[in-house]
């Protein structure tokens, strides 16, 4: 029989350990929500820029309310689960998992909330600029790229199994494309 639980933690044992010490500020960086701010600030500043205040303004309340939701929702799981971030559990810590500044977050880490937050964002932002016709590809690109270094910070500092952010990946994905498209109705019903 298969063990998920046991793959699971030899992957995200395999990932964390092809980090180096000069890549650590850059992990760290990037798990660092309070730069998000800005970026979010910037990028909504942009949809607003290109799509006009009326269609701007509401895309970029609905990536708001994306991020609060999957963050709301993924602390709701993960206290219903209860499964250690791999930084606390003991097999893990036994097997050699690189903690580059020591334990992170609260004990508990399914799902992640961090690749739940960016690829909400990125999904919702990207069918967002859609509204005018295709969006704009480099910046799509850029913002799949930002969501997956994020997620891939989270298993390098210890904070999540490659499970969590997987599932957090789809949920994130899943809640994004779910409020652009609520997002997109509200517009057609509002002309």
């Amino acid at each position: 029989m298969i063990d998920i639980v046991q793959i699971d933690q030899q992957a995200t044992l395999w990932i964390n350990q092809l980090d180096a010490p000069p890549i650590y500020p850059l992990w760290l960086a990037l798990s660092d929500n309070k730069i998000w701010f800005p970026a979010y600030a910037i990028v909504m500043g942009f949809i607003i820029w290109k799509l006009g205040w009326k269609k701007g303004i509401l895309v970029s309340l609905s990536l708001i309310l994306c991020v609060v939701l999957t963050d709301q929702l993924s602390g709701v799981v993960k206290a219903g689960f209860t499964r250690l971030r791999p930084c606390y559990n003991i097999w893990m810590l036994d097997n050699g998992v690189i903690m580059p500044y020591g334990q992170t977050g609260h004990l508990y880490g399914f799902f992640s909330s961090h690749a739940a937050n960016v690829f909400g964002f990125a999904a919702a932002t990207s069918l967002g600029l859609s509204l005018n016709g295709k969006p704009v590809k480099a910046f799509v690109w850029g913002v799949f790229i930002w969501a997956a270094l994020v997620s891939l910070s989270r298993i390098m500092m210890a904070a999540h199994f490659l499970g969590d952010v997987l599932v957090g990946i789809v949920f994130g994905l899943l809640m994004g494309t779910i409020v652009a498209h609520l997002t997109h109705l509200l517009l057609k019903a509002w002309r």
